[in-house]
This record gives C-alpha cells, structure tokens and sequence, in this order.
C-alpha cells in the first residue's frame, strides 16, 4: 500500500497505475467516498494507456483519521504534497462532488504548473449554502440536518443516501443496483464519523467563486440536470461561465452519482476531452 506523508504528519493513501511515461489522470472522489469509487474510470483509462492516480482524502477510505484539518485548504494541501511527491507534471485533474471543489481549489492555490486540463463532474463550486450573495443555494438548514443524520446514525443515513437521491434510485423506474448502494455503504464506513462531519461544512460553506475566476486552463463542467445532491441550476452553469476556460456539458435527466450511472458516456466524454 503506497502513501505520502504530508507537513503535518498525516499519512495520505493513494493508487498510482500504468506506465510511468504515461499522459496523467489524477482523480478526486466526493464526499464520504474514497479513491475506491474511481475503479471504473481508471480502470478504463488505464486501457487506454494513461496512467492513473487517485488518493483518499484525509479522513477518508485508508488515508489517516486525524481529527482536524477537514478543510478545502488542507485537501489542496494535501493534493500538492502527493503531486510533489510523484514529481507529476501536466496531469489532467478530474474531481467528483466535493473532488471538483477539490480540484479547482488546489489549483487555484498551488497553481496551474503542473495542470494540463480539468474536469468537474457533478462538483460543488461555486458556493453550495445559501447566502446574500447566493440566494439560488440550499439553505444552511438542510446541512445542519445532514451532520444530524450522520452523528445520530451514520450506517443507516449511509445506506440511504445511495438508495435514494444520490444515483436517481428514488426516481419512477430506476432500478436500483445493490452493489452499487453497498459499495458505496462501505466506503463511506471506511472513513472517520469526524472527517465526514467537518466535511459537510467543507463542501457546502467554501465559496470557489475566486479560486474559479483564477483558472485559465481549459476545464469541462459535466452535470446532469436532475442531480438531487448539487442542484445543477446553482452549479455547473455558474461554475463553466466563472472559468477563463470553461465549457459546459450537460447531461439530461442524469443524477449525482452519473460517473457509477452513466459511466460508458461519462468515461467517453472524458476521453474525448482529454485527448482533444
């Protein structure tokens, strides 16, 4: 098992496959997930003859369960110290969720050096929570509840969630997969009760309209227009029209989970972004 110690000494988890002269694709896994929920991505890209990495946040999957430092500031941080760590140079960053906020984050705070391209799936920015300045967010109110779900019983929220609204399994005619609703289950047991309750606030109070207005190279903000996690009216078309280099691409009647969902289109446009 590989892993990179960051400056304040906690122990980041990651994979790291394919050739080492290989084009570079580095995924960030939303929130309680872990570099697990990737597998068919890289999976697939490694096919492709890319060489893929993707690492579990702190607190999260293998990675150390400290009690602090579940923050936006400490995820760039930690992303940077594994990108040194690796000696990674134009690496394609590809963040999900709370990974996109992630991405654009760490790119924005360690710079575009070492960036080739982007791509937010799904991703939290611009800002989540309802303020003055963004009266189009959910109210604060709904994640005070979700930190409540969690610290009353996070087994069964965790099962629910996946059940429900996060891959559309709540919608007339899905057909839900129980494999799908118990990996995820398991990869959010994994991780820490704490990180994924500071990880709440991460997510839907850290405002990326800045760190957005930073990145010049070119990113692809892929949403579905029935996500019922990341409403996509107050998300991807704000976050692709906040971009130097943004393009937007949305998919219709797709949920949150579309990269588990919809993965041979996913994975396709994804490649098609890349290799153009």
């Amino acid at each position: 098992m590989a892993f990179v110690t960051t400056n304040d000494g906690v122990e980041i988890f990651y994979k790291d496959w394919g050739p080492r002269d290989a084009e570079v694709i580095f995924f960030h896994h939303g929130w309680p997930l872990c570099s697990d929920d990737w597998d068919t991505q890289m999976l697939f890209f490694l096919a492709q003859g890319y060489r893929v990495v993707a690492h579990d946040r702190r607190g999260h999957g293998r990675s150390s369960q400290v009690w602090d430092g579940h923050d936006m500031d400490h995820y760039a941080d930690d992303v940077a110290a594994l990108v040194k760590h690796l000696g990674v140079q134009k690496a394609v960053h590809v963040g999900h969720s709370t990974g996109g906020g992630e991405v654009i984050h760490y790119i924005a705070r360690h710079g575009q050096e070492r960036v080739a391209k982007a791509a937010l799936l799904a991703a939290v920015p611009p800002l989540m929570v309802q303020t003055a300045s963004n009266p189009g967010g959910l109210p604060k109110s709904v994640f005070d509840d979700l930190q409540a779900q969690l610290a009353a019983n996070r087994a069964q929220f965790y099962h629910d969630i996946p059940s429900g609204p996060f891959y559309g399994y709540n919608r007339p005619g899905a057909k839900p997969s129980q494999g799908v609703i118990l990996n995820w289950w398991r990869q959010g047991m994994m991780g820490s009760a704490k990180a994924h309750y500071d990880g709440i606030v991460a997510f839907s109070q850290t405002d990326f309209t800045e760190d957005l207005k930073k990145v010049t190279v070119p990113v692809l903000v892929m949403h579905g227009d029935d996500d019922q996690i990341v409403p996509y009216d107050n998300s991807g078309p704000l976050s692709a029209k906040l971009l130097g280099n943004g393009t937007l691409k949305t998919y219709k009647g797709f949920p949150h989970g579309m990269p588990t969902t919809h993965a041979d289109i996913i994975n396709a446009d994804l490649l098609a972004f890349i290799r153009s």
